[in-house]
Formats: C-alpha cells, sequence, structure tokens
C-alpha cells in the first residue's frame, strides 16, 4: 500500500509540472493591447527546470503533481495528511505549489514538527488550495480564501507574480483535470 502512494504520488507529481511545458506554445494574443498582458500558457523562469512528462491535464491534481521530482516533497506530504482524495475530488481548485527549494528553506526541525503533527500539516497545505480555478489574470492584485479558510493574496503583473509578497511564482498556469497549478518557491503560512 505505502509503494502504491508513493507511486501515485510520484506520477501526480510529475503530470503536474508537465501540463505548463506542454501548453508553454499555446499562449493567446488576446491581451496583446493590455499595457502588462498576463499570460495564458505556462510562465515563469522556473518552467524550463521542471522535468517534462507527457500531457497532465488529463490527470488529477496530486497525480499530476507526483509526475514531478521537483513537487516529490508536496506529494509526500499531501499524502502523509490524508488529504489526496480531498484535492483529487474537489472539481476546480487552484494550487500554489511548493517546490523542493521552498521546503529547504524550512528548517529540520520546524519541518519535522510540522510532518508530526498532522493536524497542522494538513492546516498548512490547505493554506495552498484555493477552491476555485485562477487565471493568471486574476493573479495581479488578488485576494482569495483558501480551503483552510484564510486569505491569501498575489500580486505582481506580466510573468512576475507573488503570493503573499513572499513567495515567487516560478512556474505557473500548469493544468491538471480538475486544477490549476502554479509553483512557488516558499511554504506559506497560514495566518495565526
Amino acid at each position: 500500500m505505502r509503494f502504491t502512494r508513493t507511486r501515485t504520488a510520484k506520477a501526480t507529481a510529475a503530470v503536474v509540472i508537465a501540463v505548463p511545458l506542454a501548453l508553454g506554445g499555446l499562449t493567446s494574443q488576446s491581451h496583446a493591447q493590455d499595457a502588462s498582458p498576463s499570460p495564458s500558457g505556462t510562465f515563469g523562469s522556473g518552467c524550463s527546470a521542471l522535468s517534462q512528462k507527457a500531457n497532465t491535464a488529463k490527470d488529477k491534481v496530486v497525480e499530476a503533481a507526483a509526475a514531478y521530482p521537483q513537487l516529490s516533497q508536496l506529494v509526500s506530504a499531501v499524502v502523509r495528511a490524508g488529504l489526496t482524495d480531498s484535492l483529487d475530488g474537489k472539481p476546480d481548485i487552484t494550487v500554489f505549489a511548493p517546490n523542493q527549494q521552498a521546503f529547504q528553506n524550512v528548517t529540520a526541525s520546524q519541518l519535522s514538527s510540522l510532518l508530526s503533527d498532522q493536524g497542522q500539516l494538513k492546516k498548512v497545505l490547505t493554506y495552498h488550495v484555493v477552491d476555485k480555478q485562477i487565471t493568471p489574470e486574476q493573479l495581479s492584485d488578488g485576494s482569495f480564501t483558501t480551503v483552510e479558510g484564510s486569505k491569501l493574496t498575489t500580486s505582481g503583473s506580466g510573468t512576475d507574480f507573488k503570493v503573499n509578497d513572499k513567495a515567487n511564482i516560478v512556474c505557473g498556469n500548469i493544468k491538471a483535470a480538475n486544477a490549476t497549478i502554479y509553483v512557488i518557491d516558499a511554504v506559506l503560512q497560514p495566518p495565526s
């Protein structure tokens, strides 16, 4: 059973990263007149660093994320928190997915404490999820209620966006069957 979860998690991570890479050439010119157009395909300086897999648009979000090694720590945490079915069962969500670098920036003791407390782990992970799909156009000055219940904000323009003025979106607008994924370089903490 553990092997199946790990395999599913890895497959999910790979899917999350491959979709934006596959969609990168499909950008629309509909916003060409805007002073600061938002991308309609996959965007971000970190997209080229993601391992590529076949189209992930048909995979549920956790399987899609598991297809990308850069999201393996996130997928492992989602599985550990028991959130796989919950996230895969939601019809239209947005996930601000911390990459490996984000988890490396958390101290070992903080990470150990978080991973050993399933309630807190669920709270932190669901703070990275919004119960609707967010388009790149909505990122420039956004305020969204997370599944955890608190607000998170997005800001920026063009292909340069931040979440909570802390995390950079390094690869965005990755499509999964039930989600849009924005890979970020920091683990977000819900307000106390």
